[in-house]
């Protein structure tokens, strides 16, 4: 698909919780169960740093589908990449970056990703909803931090 297919999506929200701390549950894959709400979220694969560095693969279950996301890269505590290797079945070559900074004592948060819709047309339906999925995720971690 060319470029212009690429959607592109970024949320931004600020934590009143020091960095270590925010990266330290952000990073958690399993405590997302917990306070992402996506689903039920387990460790498919430990990652290096074990359990959740590179290499770790977060397996998200919810209403019978299951996507899995694989850590590529691992900067504790301000950022880290990942993409989608199995399900996202609407979209492909999602690629997701999460961002950590310390900001007004507490941290900014800045998840963003870029993916193409294997639907045609549908691409900026499928932008709205991760924008509203990230954007829910962030308050949810912000409260669960409070």
């Amino acid at each position: 698909m060319h470029a212009s297919g690429v959607q592109h999506v970024e949320v931004q929200q600020h934590i009143a919780a020091p960095i270590e701390r925010v990266w330290a549950r952000y990073s958690d894959h399993v405590s997302w169960t917990e306070w992402a709400r996506f689903g039920r979220v387990r460790l498919a694969r430990e990652g290096v740093p074990a359990p959740n560095g590179v290499g770790a693969v977060r397996a998200i279950s919810s209403a019978g589908v299951t996507v899995e996301e694989e850590v590529l890269s691992w900067d504790p505590p301000h950022r880290m990449t990942y993409r989608i290797v199995r399900g996202g079945l609407p979209i492909a070559d999602h690629l997701g970056e999460v961002l950590f900074a310390s900001e007004n004592g507490g941290t900014r948060v800045t998840w963003r990703c870029q993916f193409t819709s294997r639907v045609p047309g549908l691409g900026g339906v499928f932008r709205a909803f991760i924008t509203n999925l990230f954007r829910r995720a962030l308050r949810r971690l912000a409260r669960d931090l409070a």
